[in-house]
């Protein structure tokens, strides 16, 4: 496992994210890493730790994927995510959920937050997908979340046994469009949250 008190450790932390996978993403001509997916048993207290470290602030969101398909079998899944930057990097902290034990089969006993994958922000899943499904690296989970007009669709690689961490590709996009979620966009949402009481939005 990869713990991300370690990287925050380093005396380098980029260069020590920079390391993950690194032969891997090399071989590939992978984007630059995006995001820092964290599985967490709790992403309130995870988030309220990692403000507590100068992380963040992390908007909250809960709710059920509009679509979840796992090793090609559909399944309905819902849990738990929080979002911030923090040194150039999206952090995301994902709780274990209902429905799947894809994040689950992660969580750290003692509770410490572990980096289970990479993202990628790409124009096209699909097409970067089909890349590494075909030098050996099957889709492990598909999906698609959102609230109109923007949307979200992702893929997690099944990379573990090439690069000791699964890999995922990223799409945004606003009324079809693609596009990157502004720097400043979480921390405003998180903001508005505090402000309103609320540490979690359900969507």
């Amino acid at each position: 496992m990869i713990f991300f008190d370690d990287l925050l450790q380093a005396q380098n932390f980029r260069g020590a994210v920079d390391e993950i996978g690194r032969d891997f993403r090399a071989r590939f001509a992978l984007p630059a890493i995006h995001q820092l997916g964290l599985v967490v048993p709790d992403v309130g207290t995870a988030a309220d730790e990692l403000e507590n470290k100068g992380i963040g602030p992390f908007f909250i969101v809960n709710g059920s994927v509009d679509m979840w398909q796992e090793r090609g079998e559909e399944k309905g899944f819902s849990g738990k995510i929080g979002l911030a930057r923090y040194q150039g990097y999206e952090i995301e902290l994902l709780e274990p959920g209902k429905g799947s034990d894809f994040y689950r089969q992660c969580v750290d006993a003692g509770g410490r937050p572990v980096v289970q994958h990479l993202g990628f922000l790409v124009n096209d899943v699909d097409i970067w997908a089909s890349l590494l499904s075909q030098a050996g690296c099957p889709v492990w989970v598909k999906g698609d979340m959102g609230v109109w007009p923007v949307r979200t669709r992702f893929a997690y690689m099944d990379t573990v046994q090439h690069s000791d961490i699964i890999m995922e590709f990223i799409n945004w996009s606003i009324l079809g469009i693609a596009f990157q979620p502004p720097s400043l966009l979480y921390r405003g949402l998180a903001d508005l949250e505090k402000r309103m009481g609320i540490r979690s939005i359900s969507l």
